[in-house]
Protein backbone atom coordinates (compact mmCIF):
# COMPACT_ATOMS: atom_id res chain seq x y z
CA UNK A 1 0.00 0.00 0.00
CA UNK A 2 1.26 3.45 -0.93
CA UNK A 3 2.54 5.36 2.15
CA UNK A 4 0.30 8.00 3.67
CA UNK A 5 1.21 11.68 3.90
CA UNK A 6 0.57 13.02 7.40
CA UNK A 7 1.66 16.64 7.75
CA UNK A 8 1.76 17.94 11.33
CA UNK A 9 2.31 21.52 10.15
CA UNK A 10 -0.87 21.74 8.09
CA UNK A 11 -3.94 23.59 9.36
CA UNK A 12 -6.05 20.54 8.46
CA UNK A 13 -6.44 18.25 11.53
CA UNK A 14 -4.43 15.03 11.49
CA UNK A 15 -7.54 12.89 11.85
CA UNK A 16 -9.09 14.50 8.79
CA UNK A 17 -5.90 13.95 6.75
CA UNK A 18 -5.88 10.25 7.64
CA UNK A 19 -9.58 9.74 6.97
CA UNK A 20 -9.51 11.47 3.60
CA UNK A 21 -6.57 9.37 2.42
CA UNK A 22 -8.22 6.14 3.50
CA UNK A 23 -11.45 7.14 1.71
CA UNK A 24 -9.48 7.95 -1.45
CA UNK A 25 -7.72 4.56 -1.38
CA UNK A 26 -10.95 2.70 -0.78
CA UNK A 27 -12.54 4.68 -3.61
CA UNK A 28 -9.79 3.90 -6.13
CA UNK A 29 -9.63 0.28 -4.87
CA UNK A 30 -6.07 0.54 -3.59
CA UNK A 31 -7.72 -0.88 -0.49
CA UNK A 32 -10.30 -3.51 -1.44
CA UNK A 33 -13.30 -4.80 0.48
CA UNK A 34 -12.16 -7.10 3.27
CA UNK A 35 -8.64 -5.66 3.47
CA UNK A 36 -7.34 -5.22 7.00
CA UNK A 37 -6.29 -1.72 8.01
CA UNK A 38 -2.92 -1.28 9.73
CA UNK A 39 -3.02 -1.82 13.47
CA UNK A 40 -3.58 1.29 15.56
CA UNK A 41 -0.20 0.94 17.22
CA UNK A 42 1.57 0.26 13.93
CA UNK A 43 0.01 3.20 12.09
CA UNK A 44 0.69 5.55 15.00
CA UNK A 45 4.33 4.50 15.17
CA UNK A 46 4.94 4.67 11.43
CA UNK A 47 3.47 8.16 10.99
CA UNK A 48 4.41 9.65 14.37
CA UNK A 49 0.87 10.39 15.52
CA UNK A 50 -0.84 9.45 18.76
CA UNK A 51 -2.82 6.23 19.06
CA UNK A 52 -5.75 8.43 20.07
CA UNK A 53 -5.59 10.14 16.65
CA UNK A 54 -5.64 6.79 14.84
CA UNK A 55 -8.52 5.51 16.98
CA UNK A 56 -10.58 8.59 16.15
CA UNK A 57 -9.77 8.29 12.43
CA UNK A 58 -10.80 4.63 12.39
CA UNK A 59 -13.93 5.39 14.40
CA UNK A 60 -14.86 8.02 11.85
CA UNK A 61 -14.34 5.59 8.96
CA UNK A 62 -16.62 3.11 10.73
CA UNK A 63 -19.28 5.78 11.25
CA UNK A 64 -19.14 6.73 7.56
CA UNK A 65 -19.55 3.10 6.50
CA UNK A 66 -16.17 2.63 4.84
CA UNK A 67 -14.73 0.37 7.53
CA UNK A 68 -15.99 -2.37 9.84
CA UNK A 69 -14.66 -3.05 13.32
CA UNK A 70 -14.33 -6.71 14.25
CA UNK A 71 -13.84 -7.34 17.95
CA UNK A 72 -10.45 -8.87 18.63
CA UNK A 73 -9.45 -8.81 14.96
CA UNK A 74 -9.09 -5.15 14.02
CA UNK A 75 -10.54 -2.87 11.33
CA UNK A 76 -11.45 -4.01 7.80
CA UNK A 77 -12.64 -2.28 4.63
CA UNK A 78 -16.41 -2.71 4.38
CA UNK A 79 -18.09 -4.37 1.42
CA UNK A 80 -18.94 -2.20 -1.55
CA UNK A 81 -22.68 -2.20 -0.75
CA UNK A 82 -22.13 -1.09 2.86
CA UNK A 83 -19.64 1.59 1.92
CA UNK A 84 -21.86 2.89 -0.88
CA UNK A 85 -24.88 3.08 1.40
CA UNK A 86 -23.10 5.36 3.83
CA UNK A 87 -20.83 7.28 1.50
CA UNK A 88 -21.26 11.03 1.09
CA UNK A 89 -22.36 11.93 -2.42
CA UNK A 90 -20.20 14.96 -3.12
CA UNK A 91 -18.51 16.29 -0.03
CA UNK A 92 -17.80 15.01 3.42
CA UNK A 93 -20.40 15.78 6.10
CA UNK A 94 -19.34 18.78 8.20
CA UNK A 95 -19.45 16.61 11.32
CA UNK A 96 -16.24 14.95 10.15
CA UNK A 97 -14.40 18.21 10.76
CA UNK A 98 -14.94 18.12 14.49
CA UNK A 99 -14.98 14.45 15.45
CA UNK A 100 -11.96 14.87 17.74
CA UNK A 101 -13.86 17.38 19.83
CA UNK A 102 -16.69 14.91 20.37
CA UNK A 103 -14.45 12.54 22.30
CA UNK A 104 -15.28 13.97 25.72
CA UNK A 105 -18.99 14.09 24.95
CA UNK A 106 -19.10 10.51 23.65
CA UNK A 107 -17.49 9.00 26.71
CA UNK A 108 -20.07 9.64 29.40
CA UNK A 109 -19.30 13.34 29.66
CA UNK A 110 -22.95 14.31 29.71
CA UNK A 111 -24.35 11.37 31.66
CA UNK A 112 -25.50 11.44 35.24
CA UNK A 113 -23.98 8.03 36.00
CA UNK A 114 -22.74 8.29 39.57
CA UNK A 115 -20.26 5.49 38.96
CA UNK A 116 -18.27 7.69 36.58
CA UNK A 117 -15.83 10.08 38.24
CA UNK A 118 -15.23 13.19 36.15
CA UNK A 119 -12.11 15.09 37.19
CA UNK A 120 -11.75 16.24 33.58
CA UNK A 121 -15.25 17.62 33.02
CA UNK A 122 -16.22 21.26 32.49
CA UNK A 123 -19.03 21.87 34.96
CA UNK A 124 -19.79 21.97 38.68
CA UNK A 125 -20.96 18.88 40.58
CA UNK A 126 -24.72 18.52 40.83
CA UNK A 127 -24.69 18.91 44.61
CA UNK A 128 -23.01 22.32 44.24
CA UNK A 129 -25.95 23.69 42.24
CA UNK A 130 -28.97 25.55 43.71
CA UNK A 131 -31.50 22.78 43.10
CA UNK A 132 -34.04 23.97 45.69
CA UNK A 133 -33.91 27.59 44.49
CA UNK A 134 -34.38 26.53 40.86
CA UNK A 135 -37.32 24.34 41.82
CA UNK A 136 -38.92 27.27 43.64
CA UNK A 137 -38.41 29.58 40.65
CA UNK A 138 -39.99 26.99 38.35
CA UNK A 139 -42.97 26.50 40.67
CA UNK A 140 -43.48 30.24 40.94
CA UNK A 141 -43.38 30.54 37.15
CA UNK A 142 -46.06 27.91 36.60
CA UNK A 143 -48.37 29.63 39.08
CA UNK A 144 -48.33 32.96 37.26
CA UNK A 145 -51.32 33.70 35.01
CA UNK A 146 -49.04 35.20 32.34
CA UNK A 147 -46.39 32.48 32.32
CA UNK A 148 -46.67 32.11 28.50
CA UNK A 149 -45.60 28.48 28.70
CA UNK A 150 -47.11 27.64 25.29
CA UNK A 151 -46.03 30.74 23.34
CA UNK A 152 -42.93 31.66 21.38
CA UNK A 153 -40.60 34.07 23.13
CA UNK A 154 -39.64 37.54 21.92
CA UNK A 155 -37.09 37.57 19.07
CA UNK A 156 -34.35 39.19 21.20
CA UNK A 157 -35.39 37.20 24.28
CA UNK A 158 -37.27 38.01 27.48
CA UNK A 159 -36.94 41.79 27.86
CA UNK A 160 -36.85 41.97 31.69
CA UNK A 161 -33.86 39.59 31.66
CA UNK A 162 -32.14 41.70 29.00
CA UNK A 163 -32.75 44.78 31.13
CA UNK A 164 -31.24 43.00 34.12
CA UNK A 165 -28.25 42.01 32.03
CA UNK A 166 -27.56 45.64 31.18
CA UNK A 167 -27.18 46.25 34.93
CA UNK A 168 -24.84 43.29 35.32
CA UNK A 169 -22.76 44.35 32.31
CA UNK A 170 -22.50 47.88 33.71
CA UNK A 171 -20.91 46.37 36.82
CA UNK A 172 -18.21 45.07 34.45
CA UNK A 173 -17.95 48.57 32.89
CA UNK A 174 -19.63 47.38 29.67
CA UNK A 175 -22.34 49.79 28.54
CA UNK A 176 -25.16 48.16 26.58
CA UNK A 177 -28.85 48.79 25.98
CA UNK A 178 -31.41 45.94 26.02
CA UNK A 179 -31.58 46.21 22.19
CA UNK A 180 -27.89 45.28 22.07
CA UNK A 181 -28.47 41.98 23.88
CA UNK A 182 -29.69 38.80 22.17
CA UNK A 183 -30.62 35.88 24.42
CA UNK A 184 -29.61 32.44 23.15
CA UNK A 185 -29.87 28.78 24.00
CA UNK A 186 -26.57 28.79 25.85
CA UNK A 187 -23.19 30.09 24.76
CA UNK A 188 -22.83 27.47 22.04
CA UNK A 189 -25.80 28.83 20.11
CA UNK A 190 -24.29 32.29 20.52
CA UNK A 191 -21.00 31.08 19.03
CA UNK A 192 -22.81 29.27 16.23
CA UNK A 193 -24.83 32.36 15.28
CA UNK A 194 -21.65 34.44 15.19
CA UNK A 195 -19.86 31.85 13.06
CA UNK A 196 -22.78 31.67 10.62
CA UNK A 197 -22.81 35.46 10.40
CA UNK A 198 -19.09 36.04 9.86
CA UNK A 199 -17.46 32.87 8.53
CA UNK A 200 -17.56 31.51 5.00
CA UNK A 201 -16.09 28.19 3.92
CA UNK A 202 -12.29 28.38 4.15
CA UNK A 203 -12.10 31.62 6.16
CA UNK A 204 -9.38 31.88 8.80
CA UNK A 205 -10.45 32.09 12.44
CA UNK A 206 -8.08 32.53 15.39
CA UNK A 207 -8.64 30.69 18.66
CA UNK A 208 -6.81 30.32 21.95
CA UNK A 209 -4.23 27.52 22.14
CA UNK A 210 -4.91 25.77 24.39
CA UNK A 211 -8.59 26.58 24.16
CA UNK A 212 -12.10 25.16 24.44
CA UNK A 213 -12.68 22.13 22.20
CA UNK A 214 -16.35 22.93 21.52
CA UNK A 215 -15.31 26.30 20.10
CA UNK A 216 -12.99 24.48 17.70
CA UNK A 217 -15.73 22.04 16.73
CA UNK A 218 -18.29 24.76 16.08
CA UNK A 219 -15.95 26.74 13.86
CA UNK A 220 -14.96 23.65 11.90
CA UNK A 221 -18.62 22.83 11.34
CA UNK A 222 -18.95 26.23 9.73
CA UNK A 223 -15.96 25.61 7.45
CA UNK A 224 -13.36 27.74 9.22
CA UNK A 225 -9.62 27.18 9.03
CA UNK A 226 -8.40 27.40 12.62
CA UNK A 227 -5.13 28.92 13.78
CA UNK A 228 -4.12 28.79 17.42
CA UNK A 229 -2.82 31.84 19.28
CA UNK A 230 -0.54 30.57 22.06
CA UNK A 231 -1.77 31.44 25.52
CA UNK A 232 0.52 33.01 28.11
CA UNK A 233 -0.17 33.55 31.80
CA UNK A 234 -1.29 37.11 30.93
CA UNK A 235 -3.44 36.27 27.90
CA UNK A 236 -2.81 35.61 24.20
CA UNK A 237 0.75 35.91 22.87
CA UNK A 238 0.44 39.25 21.07
CA UNK A 239 3.60 38.73 18.99
CA UNK A 240 2.24 35.53 17.46
CA UNK A 241 -1.19 37.13 17.21
CA UNK A 242 0.15 39.89 14.97
CA UNK A 243 2.02 37.39 12.81
CA UNK A 244 -1.17 35.38 12.28
CA UNK A 245 -3.19 38.52 11.56
CA UNK A 246 -0.72 39.66 8.93
CA UNK A 247 -0.44 36.25 7.27
CA UNK A 248 -4.00 34.90 7.34
CA UNK A 249 -6.28 37.96 7.67
CA UNK A 250 -8.77 36.13 9.87
CA UNK A 251 -12.44 37.02 10.19
CA UNK A 252 -12.59 36.44 13.96
CA UNK A 253 -10.51 35.90 17.07
CA UNK A 254 -12.40 33.91 19.73
CA UNK A 255 -10.87 34.12 23.19
CA UNK A 256 -11.50 33.74 26.92
CA UNK A 257 -10.33 36.83 28.78
CA UNK A 258 -11.20 35.86 32.35
CA UNK A 259 -10.64 32.38 33.89
CA UNK A 260 -9.52 30.90 30.61
CA UNK A 261 -10.50 27.33 29.81
CA UNK A 262 -8.40 25.20 30.35
CA UNK A 263 -5.63 27.11 32.17
CA UNK A 264 -7.67 29.19 34.64
CA UNK A 265 -5.61 32.33 33.87
CA UNK A 266 -6.88 35.84 33.12
CA UNK A 267 -5.99 38.67 30.75
CA UNK A 268 -4.03 41.64 32.08
CA UNK A 269 -4.51 45.24 30.99
CA UNK A 270 -1.34 45.67 28.94
CA UNK A 271 -2.13 42.59 26.85
CA UNK A 272 -5.75 43.69 26.46
CA UNK A 273 -4.74 47.10 25.10
CA UNK A 274 -2.29 45.54 22.64
CA UNK A 275 -4.95 43.11 21.36
CA UNK A 276 -7.33 45.99 20.69
CA UNK A 277 -4.59 47.95 18.91
CA UNK A 278 -3.98 44.98 16.63
CA UNK A 279 -7.72 44.55 16.06
CA UNK A 280 -7.91 48.14 14.86
CA UNK A 281 -4.83 47.79 12.66
CA UNK A 282 -5.97 44.56 10.98
CA UNK A 283 -9.76 45.19 11.01
CA UNK A 284 -10.37 42.21 13.29
CA UNK A 285 -13.57 41.30 15.08
CA UNK A 286 -13.03 39.78 18.53
CA UNK A 287 -15.45 37.39 20.19
CA UNK A 288 -14.97 37.53 23.96
CA UNK A 289 -16.33 34.33 25.48
CA UNK A 290 -16.84 35.26 29.14
CA UNK A 291 -18.96 32.37 30.38
CA UNK A 292 -16.84 32.00 33.56
CA UNK A 293 -17.25 35.66 34.49
CA UNK A 294 -19.24 35.04 37.65
CA UNK A 295 -16.56 32.76 39.10
CA UNK A 296 -14.08 35.63 39.14
CA UNK A 297 -12.60 36.67 42.47
CA UNK A 298 -9.25 38.15 41.41
CA UNK A 299 -8.05 40.60 38.74
CA UNK A 300 -8.92 40.25 35.08
CA UNK A 301 -9.53 42.62 32.18
CA UNK A 302 -12.32 42.41 29.64
CA UNK A 303 -11.84 43.52 26.08
CA UNK A 304 -15.50 44.54 25.81
CA UNK A 305 -15.08 46.99 28.70
CA UNK A 306 -12.13 48.69 27.00
CA UNK A 307 -13.68 48.58 23.53
CA UNK A 308 -17.35 49.21 24.47
CA UNK A 309 -18.64 46.67 21.90
CA UNK A 310 -17.19 48.38 18.82
CA UNK A 311 -14.92 45.58 17.63
CA UNK A 312 -15.74 43.14 20.43
CA UNK A 313 -18.77 40.86 20.60
CA UNK A 314 -19.34 39.68 24.15
CA UNK A 315 -20.82 36.30 25.13
CA UNK A 316 -22.12 35.25 28.55
CA UNK A 317 -24.03 32.26 29.89
CA UNK A 318 -25.71 30.82 32.96
CA UNK A 319 -25.17 27.18 31.95
CA UNK A 320 -22.00 26.78 34.01
CA UNK A 321 -23.23 28.67 37.05
CA UNK A 322 -26.92 27.79 37.35
CA UNK A 323 -28.20 25.09 35.03
CA UNK A 324 -26.86 23.34 31.95
CA UNK A 325 -30.41 22.12 31.33
CA UNK A 326 -32.09 25.53 31.14
CA UNK A 327 -29.55 26.67 28.49
CA UNK A 328 -29.63 30.46 28.76
CA UNK A 329 -26.83 32.50 27.23
CA UNK A 330 -26.54 35.89 25.58
CA UNK A 331 -24.71 38.02 23.04
CA UNK A 332 -23.92 41.71 23.59
CA UNK A 333 -22.88 43.60 20.47
CA UNK A 334 -23.21 46.92 18.67
CA UNK A 335 -26.82 47.64 17.64
CA UNK A 336 -26.44 46.67 13.97
CA UNK A 337 -24.76 43.36 14.72
CA UNK A 338 -27.24 42.62 17.51
CA UNK A 339 -30.16 43.09 15.12
CA UNK A 340 -28.51 40.96 12.44
CA UNK A 341 -27.73 38.19 14.92
CA UNK A 342 -31.30 38.33 16.21
CA UNK A 343 -32.57 37.92 12.63
CA UNK A 344 -30.24 34.96 12.16
CA UNK A 345 -31.53 33.47 15.41
CA UNK A 346 -35.08 33.74 14.04
CA UNK A 347 -34.12 32.07 10.76
CA UNK A 348 -32.23 29.17 12.35
CA UNK A 349 -34.14 28.50 15.56
CA UNK A 350 -37.05 30.94 15.96
CA UNK A 351 -37.05 32.00 19.61
CA UNK A 352 -35.14 30.91 22.69
CA UNK A 353 -36.98 29.54 25.73
CA UNK A 354 -38.81 32.36 27.49
CA UNK A 355 -39.71 29.99 30.33
CA UNK A 356 -36.02 29.33 31.00
CA UNK A 357 -35.23 33.03 30.67
CA UNK A 358 -37.95 33.90 33.20
CA UNK A 359 -36.48 31.42 35.68
CA UNK A 360 -33.01 32.96 35.30
CA UNK A 361 -34.52 36.43 35.71
CA UNK A 362 -36.18 35.38 38.97
CA UNK A 363 -32.92 33.88 40.27
CA UNK A 364 -31.09 37.12 39.51
CA UNK A 365 -33.63 39.61 40.82
CA UNK A 366 -34.65 37.73 43.96
CA UNK A 367 -31.08 37.40 45.23
CA UNK A 368 -30.76 33.61 44.98
CA UNK A 369 -28.12 33.78 42.25
CA UNK A 370 -25.83 36.13 44.16
CA UNK A 371 -25.96 33.97 47.29
CA UNK A 372 -25.37 30.82 45.26
CA UNK A 373 -22.31 32.26 43.51
CA UNK A 374 -20.80 33.49 46.76
CA UNK A 375 -21.05 29.94 48.12
CA UNK A 376 -19.59 28.48 44.94
CA UNK A 377 -16.63 30.88 44.80
CA UNK A 378 -15.80 30.23 48.43
CA UNK A 379 -15.98 26.47 47.96
CA UNK A 380 -13.90 26.59 44.78
CA UNK A 381 -11.16 28.52 46.53
CA UNK A 382 -11.08 26.09 49.45
CA UNK A 383 -11.00 23.13 47.08
CA UNK A 384 -8.29 24.63 44.86
CA UNK A 385 -6.16 25.40 47.92
CA UNK A 386 -6.18 21.66 48.63
CA UNK A 387 -6.08 20.23 45.09
CA UNK A 388 -3.27 22.26 43.53
CA UNK A 389 -0.62 21.53 46.21
CA UNK A 390 -1.68 17.90 46.20
CA UNK A 391 -1.15 17.66 42.43
CA UNK A 392 2.26 19.28 42.76
CA UNK A 393 3.18 16.87 45.56
CA UNK A 394 2.56 14.00 43.12
CA UNK A 395 4.97 15.59 40.64
CA UNK A 396 2.52 17.39 38.36
CA UNK A 397 3.66 20.75 36.96
CA UNK A 398 1.02 23.44 36.56
CA UNK A 399 0.81 25.30 33.25
CA UNK A 400 0.32 28.46 35.32
CA UNK A 401 -1.18 29.34 38.67
CA UNK A 402 -4.94 29.70 38.06
CA UNK A 403 -6.51 33.00 39.06
CA UNK A 404 -9.69 31.26 40.23
CA UNK A 405 -12.53 29.22 38.80
CA UNK A 406 -12.70 25.47 38.23
CA UNK A 407 -9.78 24.64 35.98
CA UNK A 408 -6.08 23.98 36.07
CA UNK A 409 -3.84 22.62 33.33
CA UNK A 410 -1.04 20.30 34.43
CA UNK A 411 1.47 17.79 33.12
CA UNK A 412 3.53 14.98 34.55
CA UNK A 413 7.20 15.15 33.47
CA UNK A 414 8.10 12.15 31.36
CA UNK A 415 4.57 11.70 30.03
CA UNK A 416 4.45 13.11 26.49
CA UNK A 417 0.97 12.09 25.32
CA UNK A 418 -2.01 12.03 27.69
CA UNK A 419 -4.53 10.73 25.14
CA UNK A 420 -3.75 7.03 25.79
CA UNK A 421 -3.82 7.79 29.50
CA UNK A 422 -7.34 9.21 29.18
CA UNK A 423 -8.46 6.12 27.28
CA UNK A 424 -7.03 3.94 30.04
CA UNK A 425 -8.74 6.03 32.72
CA UNK A 426 -12.14 5.34 31.15
CA UNK A 427 -11.64 1.64 31.79
CA UNK A 428 -11.35 2.45 35.49
CA UNK A 429 -14.42 4.69 35.59
CA UNK A 430 -12.66 8.07 35.36
CA UNK A 431 -13.27 10.65 32.67
CA UNK A 432 -10.14 12.71 32.05
CA UNK A 433 -9.61 15.57 29.60
CA UNK A 434 -6.38 15.02 27.61
CA UNK A 435 -4.60 18.07 26.29
CA UNK A 436 -5.15 17.07 22.65
CA UNK A 437 -8.77 18.20 23.01
CA UNK A 438 -7.63 21.75 23.72
CA UNK A 439 -5.29 22.05 20.73
CA UNK A 440 -6.99 23.25 17.52
CA UNK A 441 -4.71 21.12 15.33
CA UNK A 442 -4.53 18.06 17.58
CA UNK A 443 -1.32 16.09 18.01
CA UNK A 444 0.33 14.57 21.08
CA UNK A 445 0.46 16.79 24.17
CA UNK A 446 1.52 16.12 27.77
CA UNK A 447 -1.23 18.21 29.38
CA UNK A 448 -4.39 17.29 31.29
CA UNK A 449 -7.18 19.65 32.27
CA UNK A 450 -8.38 19.14 35.84
CA UNK A 451 -11.61 20.43 37.36
CA UNK A 452 -10.87 21.01 41.04
CA UNK A 453 -14.57 20.75 41.95
CA UNK A 454 -14.60 17.09 40.88
CA UNK A 455 -11.48 16.00 42.75
CA UNK A 456 -12.80 15.40 46.24
CA UNK A 457 -13.23 11.64 45.73
CA UNK A 458 -10.16 9.69 46.93
CA UNK A 459 -10.51 7.27 44.02
CA UNK A 460 -9.31 10.10 41.75
CA UNK A 461 -6.21 10.57 43.88
CA UNK A 462 -5.54 6.84 44.04
CA UNK A 463 -5.55 6.75 40.24
CA UNK A 464 -3.32 9.82 39.96
CA UNK A 465 -0.86 8.37 42.46
CA UNK A 466 -0.62 5.18 40.42
CA UNK A 467 -0.11 7.20 37.22
CA UNK A 468 2.62 9.24 38.90
CA UNK A 469 4.30 6.02 40.00
CA UNK A 470 4.16 4.62 36.47
CA UNK A 471 0.88 2.69 36.77
CA UNK A 472 -0.94 1.67 34.64
CA UNK A 473 2.10 0.93 32.49
CA UNK A 474 -0.02 0.37 29.37
CA UNK A 475 -0.99 4.08 29.41
CA UNK A 476 2.54 5.32 29.79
Amino acid sequence: MQPFTVEHALAQPLVEQIVEQFIARIGDKSLRAGSRLPSIRGFAGQYHVSKFTVVEAYDRLVALGYVQSRRGAGFFVASRVEAHAHAPVRRAPPLRRCVDSLWLLRHDALTSDNDILKPGCGWLPADWMPQAELEKALRDLTRRPNARLTAYGEPFGYRPLRQQLTVRLAELEIEAEPEQIVLTNGAMQALDLIARYFVDEGDAVLVDEPGFFNVFANQKLNGARLYGVPRTANGPDVVVLEQLLAEHKPKLFITNSVLHNPTGTSLNRATAFRILQLAEKYDLTIVEDDIYSDFQTGPGERLAALDQLERVIYIGSFSKTLSANLRVGFIAADPKRAQDLCDLKLLTGLSSSEAAERVIHAMLTEGAYRKHMERVKSRLKQTADTVLPRLEALGFVLWAQPSGGMFCHARLPGLEDTAPLAQSALQEGLMQAPGVLFCPQGGPTPWLRFNVAHMEDERVWDWLARVAAGVPARAL
